[in-house]
């Protein structure tokens, strides 16, 4: 062989590996972002996913939400999941929840991100936070109120139920995903932005050409 040759060892060029912080980072992101995402469906099916994950020791918390895996945060959580989940199946409840649940699922949304986030300067932290995680949040959230709207309007709000069962599946489905295959659940996430974002939009701009 030649030497110097492009095909020698020392020539190949090999891509930088990622290191072990920068995938654990990438993934605590890709976690809150996807529970995020949850939220926009149930406000407390994510808290209560990641307090019973935290529990039997499948996620790790940061220092300020260590409570969360406690057995008392998990009661809590349970207490308000049941009651959330059932107020979804009580008519005209349903609507007065949503217009409590757009700013509340925003909140929780960036706290949860922010609980993924690196330790950094908590001004950035938590305007990633806000925007990633609050902004996903409301996003779907945003979404499922509209379906909510769309099946009153059409079935006289005899099938709010079914649009109620299948954010309250979602909501599971996805903070189980975020744990256990935290970057698929957050390509879901994307994807559901999307179709949020563009739903939302078309009905901003059909108000507009009506007025």
């Amino acid at each position: 062989m030649v030497r110097g040759s492009i095909f020698s060892s020392s020539a190949l060029f090999y891509p930088p590996v990622p290191s072990p912080l920068i995938m654990d980072t990438i993934e605590g992101i890709s976690i809150g972002i996807a529970l995020s995402a949850a939220c926009g469906f149930r406000i407390f099916i994510p808290p209560l996913v990641m307090s019973i994950a935290a529990i039997f020791g499948h996620l790790p918390l940061a220092s300020g939400f260590a409570w969360m895996g406690t057995y008392p945060a998990l009661i809590a959580f349970a207490v308000a999941t049941v009651v959330e989940v059932g107020a979804y199946y009580i008519p005209l409840v349903d609507h007065l929840l949503d217009t409590i649940a757009t700013p509340t699922a925003i909140a929780i949304g960036t706290a949860i991100t922010a609980a993924f986030l690196p330790d950094t300067d908590p001004l950035l932290k938590w305007t990633l936070a806000a925007i990633a995680g609050g902004g996903t949040a409301g996003t779907i959230q945003g979404l499922t109120g509209l379906a909510r709207m769309s099946s009153t309007a059409l079935t006289i709000g005899l099938g709010n139920s079914v649009v109620a069962t299948i954010e309250s599946f979602g909501a599971f489905v996805l903070s189980v995903l975020a744990i256990v295959l935290p970057f698929l659940a957050v390509s879901l996430a994307v994807v559901l932005i999307v179709v949020s974002s563009s739903k939302l939009i078309q009905v901003f701009y059909s108000k507009k050409q009506v007025e």
